[in-house]
């Protein structure tokens, strides 16, 4: 049951879907339908509680309130993207986005809505290589790692296992392409054999024919760069069932509770990925707490990437001095980057008196720190998953 915090946030959006009491939006693009339908939710928690934190202690400006309008973009339609991103940019008048979360989805939402309206994006879970590539004005961020690093690991890492060749397949779209491209390369320049690799589209009943081609190579281990809730579900089905291989492997995109209930617990066990996680840090113990509270699990894929997005462009905000869009990029790197005093999560009251005094402060979030390339990039660590007793646990960063 969601306790007061969350709570809090709960009301302020409900608040703003009817009458609007609320002075600042900030906007929410999610796969709520679709591919990461399950994984989606926690990730908009994440988003919500650092907006709950904000109007708990003192909100923006002179006490205005910050609301959280959403859009559902269902991951994979570049219409249904566009459309929801439009309503938030020039229906809602929204300052911000936090999202979207699938790469394709934020890609069309930039620029077909938010580009246009000088609107500042930041997503928690966009990983694709191609979002680097956007030319954006300076308006498209991320709180997560790209892919060309997280494909990289998991080459890595499925080797340091003992496991030296593999077929892969992937979703044929930005994130999927993105991912299979940094694994790829990587797993045969350290060695490694891809029997086959085979692009799918997502949103199939039936993929027998693919998984055909795929045993076809002779590995017994496959990697499927898809999503839990669509194509990955279906694949890692009909593979077990076509008896042909005897090791899956996946990307972030397939790290859902909900894969292992469809697919079932025994056929997953042992089951490898990985995601970008959080490091060790102050920060991200502060949210591991905060979201524990507010009955938040604080290690779902991509919650604190989205709670960091959040907190991040409330700081902005308040650092731009008003909820006008112009000059909102330029805030968000200040609030982010050094020198300054370190904010933590949780510590809005503190931001907001440095703020308005005109000091600097430095955000050290949830995931880790936001330092911001010129691409709006930023580092990160991946983290090792498996599945063990019926569920995905974290092992570990990747590589230590």
């Amino acid at each position: 049951m969601k306790k007061t915090v969350l709570a809090l946030a709960v009301a302020a959006t409900t608040a703003c879907a009817g009458v609007a009491q609320a002075d600042v939006k900030v906007g929410f693009l999610g796969g709520f339908t679709g591919g990461i339908e399950s994984l989606t939710p926690p990730i908009f928690d994440g988003a919500k509680l650092a907006m709950a934190e904000v109007n708990a202690q003192g909100g923006l400006f002179d006490g205005e309130d910050m609301a959280m309008p959403s859009g559902d973009t269902t991951c994979s339609d570049a219409s249904a993207a566009s459309n929801a991103a439009d309503r938030l940019v020039n229906s809602e008048k929204v300052t911000a986005i936090v999202g979207a979360l699938c790469t394709g989805a934020t890609i069309a939402a930039a620029n077909n809505a938010a580009i246009p309206g000088n609107v500042v994006m930041v997503s928690p879970a966009s990983t694709a290589p191609a979002v680097t590539d956007l030319d954006d004005n300076d308006l498209v961020f991320r709180t997560v790692p790209s892919d060309a690093f997280q494909g990289e690991q998991l080459a890595k890492l499925l080797l340091s296992k003992g496991i030296e060749d593999v077929a892969v397949t992937y979703v044929n779209n930005d994130y999927g392409q993105g991912l299979d491209d940094a694994f790829t390369k990587t797993f045969e320049a350290e060695g490694g054999s891809v029997t086959v690799n085979l692009a799918h589209e997502d949103n199939r009943a039936d993929y027998r024919s693919e998984i055909g081609q795929l045993s076809a190579g002779g590995s017994q281990t496959l990697v499927v760069l898809a999503y839990a809730d669509t194509s990955g579900q279906t694949i890692l089905r009909q593979a077990y069932e076509s008896g042909a291989f005897t090791q899956y492997a996946g990307g972030d995109g397939m790290v859902g509770n909900s894969l292992i209930e469809a697919v079932g617990a025994d056929v997953l066990e042992g089951m490898i990925a990985t995601r970008p996680g959080s490091p060790d840090t102050p920060g991200t113990d502060i949210f591991t707490d905060l979201a524990n509270k507010a009955g938040i699990d604080p290690s779902a894929v991509f919650a604190a990437q989205s709670y960091d997005a959040a907190f991040l462009l409330a700081l902005a905000i308040e650092k731009n001095g008003s909820a006008d869009r112009d000059g909102l990029s330029e805030a968000l790197r200040d609030v982010a980057t050094a020198p300054g005093e370190t904010i933590l999560p949780g510590e809005w009251e503190k931001a907001k008196k440095l703020i308005d005094e005109g000091k600097e402060i430095n955000y050290e979030g949830a995931s880790g720190g936001a330092e911001f390339d010129d691409n709006g990039d930023v580092p990160g660590i991946v983290v090792e998953m498996a599945v063990e007793d019926g569920k995905f646990v974290t092992k570990g960063p990747v590589g230590e």
